[in-house]
């Protein structure tokens, strides 16, 4: 298993190159950077050829993309209505950790995403344990009760949920629980930010304006995780080894929940395994309908002001994950499964 680990990390760090060159055309493709410098208005004429100049944009983009990685002793340049500050400085590039400074705000890239990140982990891995668990519990049920009533309400509602755009059922979610709630006279859900500014940032807080959010990003997962999770443990159920099971008198807890679902757990891990590490990326569209402060809104915000550093990272980040979860998955089968060896 060391050998297999060392092999597919070495294998990683070509890949990793690969997809970061991809990304920094793309980005440097996507817009003008000198276009407003991250700010509100247009920067002038005077100053373009010697931001230029001093960003490295009038070098081949292979270069750019070098000193992107290695980093290069650079200009801190900072925009104020009197025109440009300079201050010398060194970049260290990203393969030390620097992906430079936010065109936004002047603030180090990282620091940026470091401050939204903890705030999409607490939204992304709350509404993770929720979808895993709903749907473990509403595709076994269903695949226990195969052709049954249940079964048939649930396969619907499975298809109604997954034929939803996420932003009406968030819509739809607030014009319910908030405005209709409140127009009855009934507790309301909050519909924006992490907390009430009057109370302050407290757990309960927290928690209270989660829940909309969640049930969001939950109910358009469901759908296609509830029919993964059924057909997986009707296969598994259809096993010799459960009949041999049954045969033995076994409980049927036992049988259900020790033998299939261990069984038909691989290929569900293989979902949750691609689905974690778009974590760290947040939820686009629910955070900016519900004003949530994580990276999903960051992204956003950022990419429609050209802020590169800030929006590269967030993009390697997601990367590294996406290949570091691979291996992970691939640890949890061999744990799962005696018979899997990596040799």
């Amino acid at each position: 298993m060391t050998r297999y680990i060392v092999r597919r990390l070495l294998q990683a760090i070509p890949l990793m190159f690969f997809i970061s060159l991809v990304l920094f055309v793309m980005m440097r493709n996507m817009g003008d950077p000198l276009a407003t410098m991250g700010g509100r208005t247009m920067t002038r004429s005077e100053d373009r050829a010697r931001l230029t100049r001093q960003l490295g944009l009038d070098k081949p983009i292979i270069v750019q993309y070098v000193y992107w990685l290695i980093g290069n002793d650079w200009t801190k340049i900072d925009m104020d209505g009197n025109g440009v500050a300079e201050t010398p400085g060194t970049r260290k590039g990203i393969l030390r950790g620097d992906f430079g400074l936010s065109l936004v705000n002047r603030k180090s890239a990282m620091q940026v995403i470091m401050e939204r990140l903890p705030n999409t982990l607490i939204l992304m891995l709350t509404a993770e344990v929720v979808i895993i668990t709903g749907s473990l519990l509403i595709g076994i049920y269903a695949a226990l009760r195969q052709y049954s009533f249940t079964d048939n309400l649930v396969t619907t509602l499975s298809f109604i949920g997954y034929s939803m755009p996420i932003f009406f059922v968030a819509l739809g979610l607030m014009y319910i629980f908030s405005v209709n709630f409140k127009a009855w006279g009934l507790p309301y859900l909050p519909t924006v930010g992490m907390f009430d500014p009057q109370i302050g940032k407290t757990f309960w807080q927290t928690v209270w304006h989660m829940i909309l959010p969640v049930i969001t990003i939950a109910l358009t997962s469901f759908a296609a995780n509830s029919r993964y999770v059924r057909s997986t443990m009707l296969e598994a159920l259809s096993q010799d080894y459960i009949r041999t099971a049954r045969s033995k008198g076994l409980p049927r807890r036992s049988i259900v929940f020790v033998h299939a679902l261990k069984n038909a757990s691989l290929p569900i891990i293989t979902v949750v395994g691609l689905d974690l590490p778009f974590l760290l990326g947040g939820a686009i569209v629910t955070e900016r309908i519900f004003a949530w402060p994580g990276m999903g809104r960051l992204f956003l915000d950022h990419v429609s002001r050209g802020d590169t550093p800030v929006v590269m990272g967030i993009l390697m980040l997601i990367a590294i994950s996406v290949i570091a979860f691979q291996i992970i998955t691939d640890i949890v089968y061999a744990w799962l499964d005696p018979r899997i060896r990596y040799n």
